[in-house]
């Protein structure tokens, strides 16, 4: 049961179901609430009617005997203003909510006037009847059948008689059977409309799903697989479930990309790794037979090289790992002229402080990249400059040599490349420092681009936020 209810469809469906029956539960009780209502005014007004036909007889004068209370088998009171009852219908059996219990007049209450019986008529005014009517709930018997009735109390003013009060009621028989009827249409229509909606729901939620799952078959398949190189289906639907195959197609297509680079770096780096380690362990094994011929400066150069080569690794895998620079405060031009001093041929031009924010050991090793490369390729001289644009710091180094085909100036950013495939790794380095450069400038939220320089070399030029000098 928990396995079927933790499935979107289900709790959709459920959600959807439980919805749609508060809202049937609501509406049913207004619709049950209003149609009583109004049939319980229908009832009133009916009651109120024939009280008031009633009372005009009895402000005509009309005697007791002679009032017409059998009106459509209704029940009718007539009671004066001791609250004796004094008239009240033929078949009536049994009554309540009038407040008048009784079903028989008294014996002599035969409605005549004090005085001479046949002036009785002569010079008399007609009645009053009040303007008020007082409406409540009862029931009654009428000829051997007991009803609920709505009864509605009438006033009437005579000269002879006094405050007579008529009580008439109207049969709710009508009120019952219709609630009782939408009742029973809503017991038996809700559940069913509650179940379509639960199943068109269950259908519609399957078929919007569908794709959904055939994802998470794909995805489990290149889980088991490990073949980065298929994708997921994309539905031709355009809505969330298609954008979100496209997205998980993007992510595999990165995450492909990311593990076939870190192939690349493994073989690679295990290439630049076994020259000089290779050439170290002749070295060695030569020195340990023949003492004589070893080479210790050509094993210490070896070594450093190996010592180079595992922090440029090192330093690559930190970037990979999403290292964050800092937020140190960095001279770019002290940075400049530091790494400068002691470089023969190297000129720095700077245009006062410009300073940035980031790893001052970072963007110290990418000017030091920066002039290791242009010293191997410059003829005579290589030129470092910091200026600033705007709110750019910006930082050139071009020197003077034959600079880079414009086919190879992305190319030289990646990993392990050079250009020149006849140079030895001794003069040309393993193809690191570049692209250490441009990883450095990007987690520093620049760029790191290179162009012709004025003197026909290559003008290698870092851009970075610079910081605002109070």
């Amino acid at each position: 049961m928990s396995r079927l209810f933790g499935s979107v469809r289900a709790r959709a469906t459920l959600g959807a179901t439980l919805v749609v029956a508060v809202a049937l539960v609501a509406a049913g009780t207004a619709v049950l609430l209003s149609l009583r209502s109004n049939l319980l005014g229908e009832a009133g007004t009916a009651a109120e009617r024939s009280a008031r036909e009633v009372a005009a007889q009895l402000a005509a004068g009309t005697r007791y005997d002679d009032l017409s209370l059998d009106v459509d088998d209704r029940p009718v009171q007539v009671t004066d203003e001791n609250g004796v009852l004094v008239a009240a219908s033929e078949d009536l059996e049994r009554i309540s909510g009038t407040g008048v219990t009784g079903v028989r007049p008294r014996p002599d209450a035969d409605g005549r006037p004090a005085g001479d019986e046949d002036d009785r008529d002569e010079g008399r005014e007609p009645g009053e009847i009040g303007g008020r009517t007082t409406v409540t709930d009862g029931s009654a018997t009428i000829d051997g059948e007991t009803e609920d009735y709505r009864f509605a109390a009438v006033t009437v003013e005579t000269d002879d008689r006094g405050t007579l009060t008529v009580h008439a009621g109207s049969p709710l028989s009508a009120e019952h059977g219709a609630v009782r009827t939408a009742l029973t249409v809503m017991l038996i229509g809700f559940p069913c409309l509650a179940a379509v909606v639960a199943g068109v729901t269950w259908l519609v939620t399957r078929r919007a799903l569908r794709p959904v799952e055939g994802i998470r078959r794909e995805m489990a398949a290149i889980t088991a697989s490990e073949d980065l190189a298929r994708r997921v289906p994309v539905p031709d639907t355009h809505d969330e479930v298609a954008r979100l195959a496209l997205t998980t197609n993007e992510t595999l297509a990165a995450l492909q990309t990311s593990v076939e680079r870190q192939r690349r770096f493994v073989a690679d780096a295990s290439h630049e790794l076994r020259s000089p380690i290779a050439s170290l362990r002749t070295q060695l094994e030569v020195g340990a037979a023949h003492p004589e011929l070893l080479d210790v400066d050509g094993a210490v150069e070896d070594t450093v090289r190996l010592q180079r080569l595992a922090a440029d690794l090192l330093l690559l895998a930190r970037l990979d790992a999403g290292e964050r620079p800092g937020d140190a405060r960095v001279d770019l031009a002290a940075l400049a002229r530091e790494a400068a001093a002691g470089r023969a041929g190297v000129r720095v031009r700077t245009a006062g402080g410009v300073t940035v924010a980031g790893s001052r050991g970072q963007l110290g090793r990418v000017l030091a990249n920066l002039l290791d490369n242009a010293e191997r390729h410059a003829r005579s001289a290589v030129e470092v400059t910091v200026a600033r644009e705007g709110d750019t710091a910006v930082l050139a180094v071009a020197d003077d040599g034959e600079g880079v085909p414009a086919a190879d100036r992305d190319r030289i950013f990646a990993r392990f490349v050079r250009l020149d495939a006849a140079r030895s790794r001794d003069d040309g380095g393993a193809g690191l420092g570049l692209a250490i450069a441009r990883d450095v400038a990007v987690r520093h939220e620049g760029t790191l681009t290179v162009r012709e320089a004025p003197a026909g070399g290559a003008l290698f030029e870092l851009r970075l936020p610079a910081l605002q000098v109070y």
